[in-house]
């Protein structure tokens, strides 16, 4: 209370004073000594009162806004820092936006290379009463009183910080004379206020976001279990058929048989939701599988493998190898009387690892242009796994057959050294 009252008495002595000044330089002037010094001492009453109740009324409207007064908040110049947990570009990006739905604003100045934004306020009280606007000649041309904002911003240790001033249109030298009636306090609260929603705001998004993707992903791995369970059961039945049947009139062929699909089942025991395998894997896999249908197919499939060893350790979703071979065979060489052969091949070239799964058999009309549930579940597993940076794409095969390819980014240091 003591100190408010001080601030008070400070404005009031300040006009005080300035009369008496005016009124020793009346004194002092020959040709104005001799005029009555009533009026002007009844001026000087009049104005000290006017202040001191425009002071008080600021203190109730600075209470009003921030519920305490005290040396910072009743200050016609406010400070702000705001640290910020987003680059500089974004930040700056997010105050200009902040700065400019403030109500009444105008003459916003951005400067994108050194990080400093400037605007202009109108002040919510219009008054133009002894609020010294007239002394500054930058101000004529503006027909109302005017704050003005001034923010820059730093990187940090944790993104930026933005400093904020809030202060009159006129210079420091005005506070001793007038109040801003806690506009300036207000625009510093409402820039916090502000800033603090949009960063809010966008982490809710970003939130969203990553629900939206575990879901998509949650989803991937359910239609990648169905797969599994409309493919597998049938391939295991018409294997184990097969075993059984060679058990009795080719038991070599059966061994062999048998030792493939072992190596197939343990290819195929499932991982973590999140873990990816390799290529070395799944080609393995698909040998194993491929293997037993040759078994079963006898010569009317062939299979040629060409994938560098260099390439084994390359991080590969499960199943999409598996997936394009299955593909091959259901839709190209089974229903093609004399069978064909499959080729897996894989190359480093410019835009990534490049896999491509290709047969000889009926061509694109009998698997309908790859639209198929196999094909959709590669094409979603490569977007979540790599977003844009992967494709799949289903050409004809020259002279005839489908030619499917996986074009994958190649691993970096990193990811290498981690495999």
């Amino acid at each position: 209370m003591i100190r408010n009252l001080f601030f008070v008495a400070r404005i009031a002595a300040a006009w005080f004073g300035l009369f008496v000044l005016l009124a020793m330089i009346v004194s002092a002037v020959p040709l104005l000594n001799r005029m009555d010094s009533g009026p002007l001492f009844v001026i000087a009453t009049l104005v000290t009162i006017y202040v001191t109740a425009k002071a008080f009324s600021h203190l109730r409207r600075v209470r009003l806004i921030a519920e305490r007064v005290d040396a910072s908040t009743r200050s016609n110049r406010q400070r702000r820092q705001i640290d910020v947990p987003l680059e500089v570009e974004e930040t700056f990006a997010l105050l200009e936006a902040a700065i400019r739905d403030l109500p009444r604003v105008e003459d916003v100045e951005s400067a994108r290379d050194s990080l400093q934004l400037r605007a202009k306020l109108q002040r919510t009280d219009q008054a133009r009463i002894l609020d010294l606007r007239g002394a500054d000649p930058q101000s004529w041309k503006y027909g109302l009183a005017r704050n003005q904002i001034l923010a820059t911003i730093d990187p940090s240790a944790d993104g930026s910080r933005i400093t904020l001033i809030c202060e009159p249109e006129v210079g420091p030298w005005s506070d001793w004379f007038c109040v801003d009636q806690g506009t300036n306090l207000e625009n510093a609260e409402a820039l916090s206020r502000a800033i603090a929603r949009r960063v809010a705001e966008r982490h809710r998004g970003e939130r969203a976001q990553a629900a939206r993707t575990a879901t998509e992903k949650e989803l991937a791995v359910a239609k990648l279990s169905l797969l599994h369970a409309q493919v597998e059961p049938h391939f295991l039945y018409n294997t184990l058929a097969s075993a059984q049947y060679l058990t009795r009139h080719d038991p070599p062929r059966a061994d062999e048989m048998l030792g493939h699909l072992i190596e197939f089942l343990r290819r195929s025991l499932p991982r973590t939701e999140d873990a990816l395998s390799t290529l070395g894997d799944e080609l393995e896999r698909s040998r194993a599988y491929l293997e037993i249908l040759k078994l079963r197919m006898g010569q009317r499939l062939q299979t040629q493998i060409d994938v560098p060893e260099d390439l084994r350790a390359l991080p590969l979703p499960p199943m999409i190898l598996q997936t394009l071979a299955e593909n091959a065979i259901k839709h190209g060489l089974e229903p093609k009387p004399g069978g064909g052969t499959v080729w897996i091949r894989a190359r480093t070239g410019e835009s990534g690892v490049s896999i491509t799964v290709a047969d000889d058999g009926m061509g694109l009309n009998s698997i309908n242009s790859g639209s198929g549930i196999g094909l959709n579940n590669v094409r979603e597993r490569l977007r979540l796994v790599y977003g844009d940076r992967a494709q799949l794409s289903i050409v004809a095969n020259f002279p005839s057959g489908v030619a499917a390819t996986i074009v994958v980014p190649a691993p970096s240091g990193e990811e290498q050294a981690r495999v």
